[in-house]
């Protein structure tokens, strides 16, 4: 028999998250390694589990999520991003409580690009009179 399965697909500056959500006892995989192994802060942890935690949901779900692209705190946003998106999927009446703690929006902050003539994207050669 085919195991229920649950999808999400999160994005966060340049980190790309694919979570799968499966009926379980609560595990957070990353990349095929525990949360806190792959992350290492309890802060971007917390930022993983946030949906979770405010849906009552901790127990039920094993989160199994591959991410690459970005740094950590990106990729902490990308996860939880993805397992907003795939909880609602589960169950579509969680989609007020996520959408008031604003965990259904994507976070469009990017780096922006270097242009020509300057030495970062703002950042001016230093002006000298002479």
């Amino acid at each position: 028999m085919a195991q229920v399965q649950y999808y999400g697909t999160g994005r966060r500056k340049s980190s790309v998250a694919r979570v799968r959500l499966v009926p379980g006892d609560g595990q957070i995989i990353v990349n095929d390694r525990q949360l806190d192994e792959y992350l290492g802060k309890k802060t971007l942890e917390m930022i993983v589990k946030q949906p979770l935690v405010l849906t009552d949901t901790e127990g039920r779900f094993n989160v199994i999520c591959k991410v690459h692209g970005g740094g950590t705190t990106g990729q902490a946003g990308a996860i939880r991003l993805g397992i907003a998106r795939a909880l609602l999927k589960a169950d579509p009446d969680l989609r007020p409580v996520l959408k008031r703690a604003g965990f259904l929006t994507r976070d469009p902050r990017m780096k922006e690009r270097k242009k020509y003539g300057l030495k970062g994207a703002r950042r001016a050669p230093q002006f000298s009179k002479r």
